[in-house]
Formats: C-alpha cells, sequence, structure tokens
C-alpha cells in the first residue's frame, strides 16, 4: 500500500518519526516522506541522517496552524499523526497549550486531510487516554474520538481514519529507562511506587503496528498492540543492580499501571493473534463484519491493564534488550 506513495508525519523528529522514517523507506520505497514539526534544530540533526535520500523532505509547521497544514498536504496520500504536547506534567501547569496542540492540532488535521484528498490517516494515541486521570490523557481521548468520528465527518471525501494506542516506548526519550541510566552512577534510583507497572513497547513494535493498521482500517478502529508488562522496580535493579531505591510517591497526573483498553470499551472490543481492536460505538460501526474480520469478541468484564496482563517481560529479557540498543537510548 505505502509504496511509491506521499506519506506525512506530524512531529516527524520525535522519537517514533526517527524509527518510522528509515524502517518505511526500507521496506516500501515511497516516493516520498515529508517531515512536519516545529522545532527546526531537530530538523537539521535529522536531515543529517538523510541527506543523500531524495525521497525526505522537511516542512516547518505546527498542527496548530491550519493554513499551513493545507501547504503541507499536497499531493499527500497517508499522514501519519505523532504530533503532541506528551509530557504529563508539562500539560498540567500549561493545559491552554495542551488543548490547543493535542485538541485543536487534531481538528485542523482531520479538516485538512478531508479537503486535501488524504486517503488515510492514523493517529497515535496512549495508554493515558484510556479512563484518563490526568489532562494530557483527557486531550488524547478527545483527541481518539475526533479521528474515530471523522471517518462521519468525511462523507463522500473517502478519507479514513484511525488511531494505534500503545504504552512506554522502550528506550525513547523522557522514558524511565535512559531516565534511569542518566541518574545511576549516583548510587539512589526515584521510585514513585514500588507496586508500579508498565506495558514495555519497542519503537520498532510501534512502527509495525501503525503499518498494520493502515493495511487493516475500514476506519474508525483503535488498533492496541499486545506487549509484556514489567514492574518499575524491576526495571531500576536491571539498569542499576547496586543502586538504592527510593520512594518518593507518585507525581500529580501520574498512574500507579498503565491501561490501554477500559472495562467501558470492552463490548466493542476484538481481540486478534497480536494485538486487539476497539471498534466505534457510533453508526453501529461495532457490527460490521468488514471492520472485525477475524476478531474475536473480548469478555464484557475485560480490561488491558499493565498490571492484569498475561505477559510480562523478564529481566534477562529487558537486558538483553539493553544491551542491544544502549548506543540508541535516550538519543531520539
Amino acid at each position: 500500500m505505502l509504496e511509491n506513495s506521499t506519506i506525512l508525519i506530524t512531529g516527524g523528529t520525535g522519537s517514533f518519526g526517527n524509527a518510522f522514517v528509515p524502517m518505511t523507506l526500507a521496506k516500501y520505497n515511497p516516493k516520498k516522506v515529508i517531515i512536519l514539526s516545529r522545532d527546526e534544530m531537530k530538523q537539521w540533526d535529522m536531515a543529517k541522517k538523510f541527506e543523500n535520500d531524495p525521497r525526505v523532505r522537511f516542512f516547518i509547521g505546527d498542527v496548530r496552524d491550519r493554513d499551513r497544514l493545507y501547504r503541507a498536504l499536497d499531493g499527500v496520500d497517508y499522514v501519519v499523526h505523532a504530533a503532541a504536547t506528551k509530557i504529563v506534567p508539562t500539560a498540567e501547569y500549561n493545559p491552554f497549550e495542551c488543548v490547543k496542540t493535542n485538541i485543536h492540532g487534531a481538528m485542523n488535521l482531520i479538516d485538512a486531510c478531508i479537503d486535501k484528498g488524504v486517503k488515510k490517516v492514523v493517529a497515535l494515541s496512549t495508554d493515558k487516554a484510556s479512563s484518563p486521570v490526568n489532562l494530557y490523557g483527557a486531550t488524547k481521548l478527545a483527541s481518539d474520538k475526533l479521528f474515530v468520528s471523522g471517518n462521519a465527518y468525511s462523507g463522500e471525501h473517502g478519507t479514513t481514519f484511525s488511531v494505534v494506542r500503545y504504552g512506554n516506548v522502550m528506550g525513547s526519550r523522557g522514558s524511565v529507562i535512559p531516565f534511569f541510566m542518566s541518574i545511576r552512577n549516583g548510587g539512589v534510583l526515584p521510585i514513585t511506587d514500588p507496586r508500579m507497572t508498565r506495558f514495555m513497547i519497542s519503537l520498532e513494535q510501534g512502527v509495525e503496528l501503525v503499518w498494520h493498521a493502515f493495511e487493516d482500517m475500514v476506519g474508525g478502529e483503535i488498533y492496541v498492540k499486545k506487549i509484556p508488562s514489567m514492574r518499575v522496580p524491576e526495571i531500576a535493579t536491571v539498569v542499576a543492580p547496586e543502586a538504592k531505591q527510593d520512594v518518593v510517591g507518585i507525581r500529580p497526573g501520574e498512574k500507579l499501571h498503565e491501561q490501554m483498553i477500559g472495562v467501558e470499551d470492552a463490548p466493542f472490543t476484538f481481540e486478534y493473534e497480536e494485538h486487539f481492536k476497539i471498534l466505534p460505538s457510533i453508526n453501529n460501526w461495532n457490527t460490521s463484519r468488514e471492520r472485525i474480520k477475524n476478531g474475536t469478541p473480548v469478555d464484557e468484564n475485560f480490561t488491558y491493564s499493565s498490571d492484569n496482563n498475561d505477559e510480562w517481560m523478564s529481566s534477562e529479557q529487558l537486558q538483553n534488550w539493553i544491551d542491544s540498543n544502549e548506543h540508541k537510548i535516550g538519543a531520539i
């Protein structure tokens, strides 16, 4: 599907974009990949990796700027929406800015994609959008709802929208593994709560889920990857076996466990070999055989949370991953 196409990724200089672009270039050989972001220095740094590849283009812009999106989307076939204000405390203390990017930006992109005739859009979501307890999660829940409903809004225009949702990305900038690695020489690692658990997904798995969404989507689906969980104190022990763990308490807006599917979504959720799919409750789309395909309905009381997961990552598995990826942890 993505072969010889033009793809645009918003927020493309972030962790996801730095994985998505080279992997997609290698697998699909698209005609063009456009990276839209507002940080010129990140674009400058990223451009060095692709300076001899004419397929990669950079476009300064912000999803808050509707007119700029219309210009950026000229001739674009597919869009990945990765732009977001996503640091939980930052959103709590700058709520207006978070809403402008995560909600108004989503609205701008939906309108622009429909009007410009984009074929398919996949928006990245987060575990925090499921039963949100912080502003970031609330804005991403609103964003998810906007992209799902965008399929009805599109009408005869034919643009389809879906969402990909996943949890903690191992090794990405600002995540727990590079944070622990950056301070481990001090001999003390702060643990918010010894009971805390997190989902563990690699950037490569996140990219592959987006590829699958483009291939599978009819419109309105939320794709949730099956991934292992791990307890945060175990992560700390792997990163710094000799360090003391100091319990400091949960930060404002932080959850004890990550949740990607709540019980409210269970009636509309179907299970597949490697993922779940939450179908829209509107327009009877959750009964559409075209969307369900070979999925199996989950139990009516089903939830998918990092503490009730069937799959757990061992300390040895995490250590092997760190050994293989240490050169790029926290770099993107």
